[in-house]
């Protein structure tokens, strides 16, 4: 196992940071690790937001649901699907690019472009000994955002991702196993019930001794009394808004 391997699988999210800011060259090297991310036909369809000022910070924290580790923090990223830019190319070039980049399809791609270019900044920012959390609690109220962060047509602010030097780490949680995640030549539901079943007992026993036993919640119980309640309901609205996914 090589070093890149041990920071990736040694990953936790972390939710209490020093008050240390990053450098510049910190924050320039995670950019910079962000966009040697793959992306698709080369058409770099995101934008990354550095959040510094304080109230701004505080504003993001409370339209987070109030949490303290999106203010308080060495510094806060802010992903956003961006297909703006390629509205400019059109007019530059004089082509008519709004049809495509108003599809379904490029809509998938900036998703997708700004995951891979997070999860590269992530991994860079673990590897400098840093800790960082991913922040989707900004998509509460995405109108707010837009306003706080200047937000033009075409952008989508996705998450944040706050990063900084750890105050705490927290043990890491049980992911599925292996057999539940990779399916080889199809997709198998043959032991689907059996393998989730497996997989309460290993989560419940992690909450059992992470809390002395005042926690023995099972996964499948967790997700479903989450997927039981909708949220964000609005992000249809306010994707066609920022016209995305039109066609």
């Amino acid at each position: 196992m090589n070093t890149v391997i041990e920071t990736i699988l040694n990953h936790r999210s972390i939710r209490s940071f020093q008050d240390k800011p990053l450098t510049r060259e910190q924050i320039e090297l995670i950019v910079a690790s962000a966009q040697a991310a793959s992306t698709s036909s080369y058409i770099q369809a995101y934008s990354i937001i550095g959040v510094t000022d304080p109230s701004k910070k505080k504003k993001l924290a409370e339209l987070a649901g109030n949490q303290p580790y999106v203010e308080d923090n060495g510094h806060f990223f802010i992903f956003c699907a961006d297909l703006y830019r390629h509205q400019v190319i059109g007019e530059m070039e004089g082509k008519d690019v709004i049809p495509s980049i108003e599809s379904t399809e490029k809509f998938m791609v900036a998703l997708i472009d700004a995951s891979l270019a997070a999860q590269n900044a992530a991994i860079a920012a673990e590897s400098l000994g840093l800790g960082i959390c991913y922040i989707g609690g900004i998509r509460n109220n995405l109108s707010e955002v837009g306003k706080i962060l200047a937000i033009p047509d075409r952008v989508i602010p996705l998450f944040g991702l706050a990063v900084g030097y750890p105050n705490k780490v927290t043990d890491k949680k049980p992911r599925l196993p292996f057999e539940h995640i990779y399916h080889e030549n199809g997709y198998s539901i043959e032991k689907y019930e059996s393998q989730l079943k497996d997989y309460n007992e290993v989560i419940s026993s992690y909450y059992k001794e992470r809390t002395g036993g005042k926690r023995t919640d099972t996964w499948t119980g967790q997700m479903a009394n989450m997927l039981e309640k909708q949220t964000r309901i609005y992000m249809k609205e306010y994707v066609e808004k920022q016209k995305f996914n039109k066609q």
